[in-house]
């Protein structure tokens, strides 16, 4: 999806309510029981603060580990065939999807956690996450063959590369704003927050296909 690029994002949202620091403060934002965060994974539905994070960095985190958990159920156990399926010569594989969503937090990791503007890219990570970030055709011709495996081993090492940053912030870095964002004035919680819910549209386009699939129950 094109729309994961900041640019391309629809203008209301620049209407949208941001809590900031500055703005509201920190005690706008929901209090929670710090007495015993649980460890990143332990009771997925609990959501919360987690051990070793900043209070709202951790419970944005047990957000993004409940949706991961979410998106995989459905495509777990599917084959290369059906990994590789398209519905039509315009739509994108469940396989190409998955890369895709480890290019979208792959990016948001440079520039949240780099300071790098949007689209100052390496070589390196243009080469392995640019067609997938894109998807459309060069997806289709190129991002086919591999295995589930293959594509959780990659979405895997972004997810544990953001959670080794955000244990190094705190969360007076969450509620910074940037002024320039596209969207208009938009704070890291809120860019780490569309990191979460991106996974949630595909969610429905994973149930969607795999309805498609031959084979797939």
């Amino acid at each position: 999806m094109k729309n994961d690029n900041p640019t391309t994002r629809r203008d209301f949202m620049k209407s949208a309510a941001v809590i900031t620091s500055g703005t509201f403060g920190l005690s706008m934002v929901p209090h929670f029981n710090t007495a015993a965060p649980l460890p990143i994974e332990d009771r997925l539905n609990v959501i919360g603060p987690r051990e070793g994070f900043a209070l709202h960095i951790g419970t944005l985190l047990s957000m993004m580990t409940w949706m991961r958990d979410v998106i995989l159920r459905p495509v777990e156990g599917m084959n290369v065939e059906q990994l590789d399926f398209l519905l039509d010569k315009n739509s994108n594989s469940i396989g190409a999807m998955l890369l895709h969503l480890a290019a979208t937090e792959r990016y948001y990791q440079i520039h949240t956690f780099e300071g790098k503007k949007w689209g100052d890219w390496s070589k390196e990570d243009i080469k392995r996450f640019d067609v997938a970030m894109n998807l459309g055709e060069e997806a289709r011709k190129t991002i086919k063959g591999n295995n589930f495996n293959y594509y959780l081993e990659i979405m895997t090492e972004v997810r544990e590369n953001t959670i080794k940053e955000f244990k190094k912030r705190d969360d007076n870095w969450l509620m910074k704003v940037d002024e320039e964002w596209p969207w208009g004035p938009t704070n890291n919680y809120c860019k780490w927050f569309h990191v979460c819910e991106h996974e949630s549209n595909h969610n429905g386009q994973f149930k969607y296909l795999r309805s498609r699939v031959p084979g797939a129950k």
